[in-house]
């Protein structure tokens, strides 16, 4: 985990020793926080694990060496919900993320896969992704406990307001990945996918909340099914996508999850 000086407000994480690729090429992976926070070590046991299968992952926001303490949380409005604090990251650094890595700016562009790249993000950093992933240098779009609220939103800090008709601007393979029925994000996961005409994969996982695995050891369950879903995706790894595909895949025949799916093949 490393700050390039050619990345501002960005933190990469990528294998310590990339003389052992022996001529293979690392994917690109660009990720907004959760609570679009500005810190790039927030989801570090997530995104360690990640990259440590060989991917180099760019997250928003410098390295915050007072993580998780400055961390600003969230008030309560006069309706009793909560209020999450204004972003401090923008959609628009998922871009600038992926600019980057597919640029001579990327001192490990001679081990990058440019031509493969996921946009991921968790939360608010979710809608974030949804947004960037128009871009089309997008190979694949992963969301992790997020999609458009129903009636739109101004939480990813690019456009105005989203809404569920910028699900049209995308145009790559997606997944989304949310907690049980206490994740507040799973109805906006279910109607994105009840939406969307893209192949795409869902999976919610009993008895895990709003805050999924990431800060387990590793990243706990959720990392493992990130890593399967990006193996997949960006290198083309036949047994991974047993784990998404088919009546009897992996997820479908886990009794912890519940799966939808619709034109994966």
């Amino acid at each position: 985990m490393s700050e390039e000086p050619s990345l501002a407000g960005h933190t990469v994480y990528r294998p310590a020793d990339l003389s052992k690729l022996d001529g293979r090429k690392l994917p690109v992976v660009v990720w907004g926080n959760g609570a679009c926070v500005n810190a790039g070590n927030s989801f570090r046991n997530f995104l360690t694990e990640i990259a440590s299968y060989g991917y180099v992952v760019v997250a928003s926001g410098p390295i915050d060496p007072e993580w998780p303490k400055s961390m600003r949380p969230p008030t309560v409005g006069p309706d009793g919900r909560r209020v999450l604090p204004p972003p401090a990251t923008k959609s628009g650094q998922l871009v600038d993320a992926i600019d980057w890595a597919t640029s001579a700016k990327n001192p490990y562009l001679a081990q990058t896969d440019a031509g493969k790249v996921a946009v991921m993000g968790q939360s608010c950093g979710g809608v974030q992704a949804l947004e960037a992933s128009a871009d089309r240098r997008t190979t694949t779009t992963v969301i992790w406990n997020s999609g458009i609220p129903i009636g739109g939103t101004n939480m990813a800090g690019g456009k105005p307001f989203l809404t569920k008709e910028d699900l049209k601007a995308l145009h790559a393979p997606i997944a989304y990945f949310v907690g049980d029925l206490s994740d507040q994000a799973h109805p906006n996961a279910q109607d994105d996918f009840d939406k969307l005409t893209l192949p795409v994969f869902l999976g919610w996982e009993r008895g895990v909340p709003h805050g999924g695995t990431y800060r387990q050891p590793n990243g706990g369950e959720f990392a493992g099914v990130a890593v399967a879903w990006l193996n997949w995706r960006l290198k083309d790894d036949a047994r991974s996508k047993k784990m998404f595909v088919g009546d009897d895949c992996g997820l479908c025949v886990n009794p912890r999850w519940v799966v939808r799916q619709k034109n994966l093949k």
